[in-house]
């Protein structure tokens, strides 16, 4: 006969209650339990290959590249009709006032040049002559210039016929070309001069502000966001995520544009990326990467 304790009881009945949920639920003995996750989540994106456009910014006013002042051919003449205004396009040869001749009879005064009405001093009733206030001013073909400042480091980067893209305060954008580049430097704030043409103009209004981008080459290397580049005093660095652990690797930036910046050593295509680095995040520190997704790359 076979006795038992009574702990030999309670051990008995859980191994034969062990036993017979395996046989009831054999799927619920299977499984075991699953590993707590280690670390905290980070969001990361694989480096990826793009180009950068090298952009030169000109800021500066519109000016009239060449102006034609009109007068009439004789003195003491009086303005009897006024055929033009301010701000009107003129073709070469039309008709810009009539001016009343003092032993009666009329002329015509023309446009020599087409182009844009700039000013004008014509009033019915003035006299007007070959000295003095011209009667009007027309900017030859419509041509403006962009007149702008860069710094001594730009200057070098332009050439004459690049494309710009200018944005101007009141006409929006417009296309344009380098037309001139300056020869010398101001000495003291190290500032060259820059002519930029304006390409299609519509209407502008001379000593209007804006701002021309020039692009002078571009780089190709691998592209990050602005959020994954840490500056300190080890340098420049970014976080990358290997085997689930957090490394810190050097990197020499390029260029920049829309967020996201120009990587020319330190990285390698397909390198796992923290895309938003921080302090909090050390070397060694173990992670569980989340990729970034479509929508977050793109902001």
């Amino acid at each position: 006969m076979i006795h038992f304790t009574t702990q030999n009881s309670r051990t008995w009945l859980a191994t034969a209650l062990t036993a017979l949920l395996a046989l009831a639920f054999p799927a619920l003995a299977a499984e075991e339990p699953e590993a707590a996750p280690k670390g905290a989540a980070v969001t990361v994106f694989k480096a990826a290959k793009a180009c950068f456009a090298n952009i030169v910014e000109v800021s500066g006013v519109l000016i009239a590249r060449e102006e034609t002042s009109v007068r009439p051919e004789r003195p003491g003449l009086k303005v009897s009709e006024i055929l033009a205004e301010p701000g009107d396009t003129v073709t070469a040869g039309q008709a810009l006032a009539r001016l009343a001749l003092p032993e009666g009879g009329m002329q015509v005064v023309q446009s020599p040049v087409a182009g844009l009405i700039s000013t004008s001093s014509a009033v019915i009733g003035s006299i007007a002559g070959g000295k003095g206030e011209a009667l009007f001013s027309i900017i030859a073909r419509s041509e403006f210039d962009l007149v702008g400042m860069v710094p001594v480091r730009d200057i070098s980067k332009l050439a004459v016929n690049q494309t710009a893209r200018i944005k101007i305060i009141g006409a929006g954008e417009v296309e344009g070309k380098v037309r001139r580049v300056a020869s010398t430097i101001e000495p003291n704030s190290q500032l060259g001069q820059v002519f930029v043409s304006v390409v299609l103009p519509r209407r502008l209004l001379v000593n209007s502000s804006g701002r021309a981008l020039i692009k002078t080459g571009q780089s190709c290397g691998i592209s990050v966001p602005l959020t994954a580049i840490l500056y300190g005093s080890a340098g420049t660095v970014v976080q990358v995520v290997r085997r689930a652990r957090v490394e810190t690797k050097r990197v020499e930036v390029g260029l920049m544009s829309a967020g996201q910046v120009e990587i020319r050593e330190g990285l390698q295509e397909g390198d796992t990326v923290v895309a938003r680095a921080g302090a909090l995040l050390r070397e060694g520190d173990p992670v569980r990467p989340v990729a970034m997704s479509a929508a977050e790359g793109k902001k």
